[in-house]
């Protein structure tokens, strides 16, 4: 994966031995940085704990962003949820019970992609 654009690392921590850098929003300055070790520290930052069904969205989340080049906003990521998921798990509502406050953009920062455009 690219390097997110523009993005300039304002935090550092060691993860695993390796220096991560993250923006001031605690997105992955660097994409190739992600791994699960580093999705669970941010998860854990964000009062998030990772179960089988979040790393079932985060997968997916990270399968768009290969497929399309962009963190989904959270219309199209329930759209491609139901498309590779099924109905069931493709609601506003089931993510929100997953990604509290803002799914699309709490599941991209664990995911280790970029912030969504439309998200503040």
């Amino acid at each position: 994966m690219p390097s997110a654009k523009n993005k300039q690392p304002v935090n550092a921590q060691i993860i695993n031995g390796k220096t991560v850098n993250f923006d001031k929003e605690g997105f992955l300055s660097d994409l190739n940085d992600w791994n699960p070790a580093v999705a669970n520290i941010i998860a854990k930052k964000e009062n998030v704990q990772l179960e089988d069904t979040h790393w079932e969205i985060i997968h997916l989340l990270r399968q768009f962003y290969d497929q399309f080049e962009l963190s989904p906003a959270m219309r199209p990521l329930v759209k491609y949820i139901a498309q590779q998921l099924g109905k069931e798990k493709a609601s506003s509502m089931y993510l929100l019970t997953l990604f509290p406050n803002s799914p699309a953009k709490l599941a991209s920062k664990i995911a280790g992609l970029p912030k969504p455009d439309n998200c503040l």
